[in-house]
């Protein structure tokens, strides 16, 4: 199986702007001028250029406000402070303190679209710290 991350932005060139500065991703293919592929994670991130207004999902209108979704993506970091620092300086809007539990570190963002992310730092043994 392959995952692609797929993002809705009102602006193609904002957004390459902010995933290249915030988490180091590179832009390598575009498809016309609504789509643009970015590398650099284990799954490739589409940004798929889409106006605020038009219909989204299930009827409803795409807002690029803050939103809530059940789904947000994890970005592991090696170090958390240095990759927050980054993401803000990019445009990112921090959503709380940097929590610490024993498998690591992770502190809630989002990026200038509505998108929800985590910066998420492993320590030890990352999430093995707590498997049973």
């Amino acid at each position: 199986m392959q995952l692609l991350l797929n993002l809705d932005v009102p602006d193609l060139g904002q957004a390459e702007a902010f995933y290249v500065a915030a988490f180091g991703l590179a832009p390598a293919r575009r498809f016309g001028d609504g789509v643009l592929e970015l590398l650099g994670a284990q799954a490739p991130v589409y940004l798929l250029r889409q106006a605020a207004g038009s219909e989204g999902a299930a009827g409803r209108v795409r807002s690029y406000d803050r939103h809530w979704t059940p789904l947000h993506v994890d970005v592991v970091v090696d170090d958390l402070d240095a990759a927050l620092e980054r993401a803000l300086a990019a445009g990112a809007t921090r959503e709380g303190e940097v929590r610490e539990a024993a498998w690591g570190r992770i502190v809630r963002i989002a990026d200038p679209f509505g998108h929800g992310w985590c910066l998420l730092q492993f320590l030890g043994r990352g999430y093995g710290e707590i498997a049973s």
